[in-house]
């Protein structure tokens, strides 16, 4: 038996990992976390877009409600956060609006507007000068848009930062190497066999590692979780002082049938993204996704082309069959899983906290994730 035991262990070090460990450490769980660099990972490329309205889409209701509890706790949550670290994670209710740039975008985003009613959501439609009275710079082309004023933004490089400073005060344990293999006594998980050949035991696992949650050894096939990575390119600008404010709030839109947002940090940040790429694991920074999306932003916002570029990067998102994540117990007793959230992560971040933390202290997964179980995947024949 390994000298490094734990009531629960995690594996991956990501938002979703960060945010399960600090809870289960605080309902008195002593917990450990394996990631080579925690806080890393997709954290560090998502634009923080905290939209349960703008990212609805068609057969995702029921990924709606989950989407809209996270939203809920998003502001308690950030000020628990910052109150237990004193590190201001850039959260912004700063609103988002949708627009359209020709008559096809247009018709669609009315459908949308439709879809958000239905469900009883809060959107206005405005004309196209009333969305460029919002935002000034919007190309004189913009044809109508969508105001949302509850979906908000978080910066995930300050949020994931936050969470290590709070894991770390909480106590939990951090392993700063890659898991290499589930440990299994008599049928059930019992730690992890780490890359540097330490054994750490552990009375329940979770498997929280994002896109690389399905590459786990020593998990058994029928149990791995059905993830893949999704590539995202996106670019970050400065916006100089002279041209401040550029945008007073999240503007996206669909051009040419590929979705482009501009997010507007506080700190004079312009975060342009993303690409959708179903490419393995490359993570390569390519000329044209980088030019697609300049391309895109310069439609919607033209001045955007004057600001300076400070950063491309490429991130992998943990995509799920159903775009939804799995969340609590897997067929193997004593391994859960939190992964496969795809674009909401960040959004899922408090809800996911406290539910793997509720079914890690008292066995029962709240009611608000039942839908989300890792069974829905499940072969035939097996329960």
């Amino acid at each position: 038996m390994s000298r490094d035991t734990s009531d629960v262990l995690v594996i991956g070090g990501g938002i979703i990992g960060l945010v399960t460990a600090w809870r289960a450490a605080q309902r008195g769980l002593r917990t450990a976390v394996v990631d080579p660099e925690p806080g890393g990972g997709a954290a560090q490329v998502a634009a923080g877009m905290l939209a349960a309205v703008t990212e609805l889409h068609y057969g995702e209701e029921t990924l709606l409600g989950l989407n809209l509890a996270s939203a809920e706790r998003y502001p308690d949550f950030v000020a628990e956060l910052e109150a237990e670290t004193g590190l201001d994670v850039g959260f912004r209710t700063c609103g988002t609006l949708a627009v359209a740039l020709d008559a096809d975008d247009r018709a669609h985003l009315r459908e949308l507007h439709a879809l958000q009613r239905r469900c009883g959501l809060a959107s206005e439609w405005l004309t196209g000068r009333e969305c460029r009275r919002l935002e000034p710079l919007l190309a004189p082309g913009v044809r109508g848009g969508l105001r949302v004023d509850g979906d908000h933004q978080v910066d995930p490089r300050r949020l994931s930062g936050a969470l290590v400073a709070a894991c770390e005060r909480a106590g939990v344990a951090f392993h700063r190497t890659w898991a290499d293999r589930l440990s299994s006594v008599r049928e059930r998980a019992a730690g992890a066999v780490l890359a540097d050949g330490t054994e750490v035991a552990a009375e329940q696992v979770v498997l929280a590692a994002g896109s690389h949650s399905g590459r786990l050894g020593g998990v058994p096939d029928e149990v791995l979780p059905p993830v893949r990575p999704v590539k995202g390119q996106v670019v970050r600008l400065t916006v100089p002082e002279a041209y401040a404010p550029f945008l007073s709030r999240t503007v996206r839109a669909v051009v040419r049938g590929s979705h482009v947002y501009l997010v507007p940090r506080e700190n004079g940040e312009l975060v342009v993204g993303a690409t959708s790429e179903e490419l393995g694991w490359d993570t390569t920074v390519t000329a044209g996704g980088v030019y697609e999306l300049l391309r895109d932003a310069h439609e919607l916002v033209p001045g955007i082309t004057e600001l300076p570029l400070r950063e491309t990067r490429a991130g992998l998102r943990p995509g799920s069959p159903d775009n939804a994540p799995l969340l609590g117990p897997s067929a193997l007793p004593g391994l859960h899983l939190a992964t496969g959230h795809y674009r909401n992560g960040v959004l899922l971040t408090p809800v996911t906290g406290d539910v793997m933390a509720a079914l890690l202290a008292t066995g029962e997964l709240p009611e608000v994730a039942r839908a989300f179980t890792p069974a829905r995947f499940a072969p035939v024949g097996v329960s």
